[in-house]
């Protein structure tokens, strides 16, 4: 297993992004509403990373696990409408981009962040390779190459397996947010720092 910036990589990493997105944020962070199909929910937002600001953690050519890290100045995410359009349809393309603009593009937390802070923006494993290690080693080895202090992320308070990660990791709870709407299938965003 290797760790790289995914902008290093000598393949185009974001079909297999894209792919582990979908797969690992279908439940916990709401696509399904956007569609049933991964698959199409994997073509729909293959495109939306801006690669520079993540980390992989690879064997070969395979994505085992991917981190966004930023300063939130500019989001890691970055989302075109005609895209989402093409593959989940006008209706559901229009509320994808509404949607993930809102809850990831354009996100703010409730709170200020210090310029020495860094904001863990999206943790995904592929499927395969979830409770092997690959996203505690490439979380850990991010903590140390970016240059911040301390870090911070958001989870759902329903997706206990990322949450214990994390705690092995050092972060801990510090506020919750009540969810916008019931229909989310969480209760609260969690926020942890280390």
């Amino acid at each position: 297993m290797e760790f790289i910036k995914v902008n290093e990589l000598s393949f185009d990493p974001r079909p297999q992004m894209g792919k582990i997105f979908a797969e690992g944020f279908y439940e916990f962070g709401g696509l399904k509403y956007f569609s049933k199909d991964k698959e199409k929910l994997a073509r729909a937002t293959e495109h939306i990373f801006l690669l520079e600001k993540f980390y992989a953690a690879v064997d070969g050519e395979e994505i085992m696990a991917f981190i966004g890290c930023t300063d939130k100045k500019p989001p890691p995410l970055k989302l075109d409408k005609k895209i989402l359009i093409r593959e989940l349809g006008f209706f559901r393309g229009r509320l994808a981009h509404w949607g993930l603009n809102k809850f990831s593009v354009n996100h703010k937390y409730p709170f200020e962040m210090s310029s020495q802070t860094g904001s863990i923006e999206i943790v995904a494993t592929a499927p395969k390779h979830r409770g092997k290690g690959a996203a505690f080693g490439l979380l850990s080895y991010v903590m140390k190459t970016e240059p911040f202090s301390d870090y911070m992320l958001e989870v759902v308070d329903t997706n206990t397996p990322a949450i214990r990660l994390y705690e092995k990791l050092g972060f801990k709870e510090f506020m919750r947010k009540p969810s916008p709407t019931k229909k989310t299938g969480f209760n609260f965003f969690v926020y942890m720092k280390t």
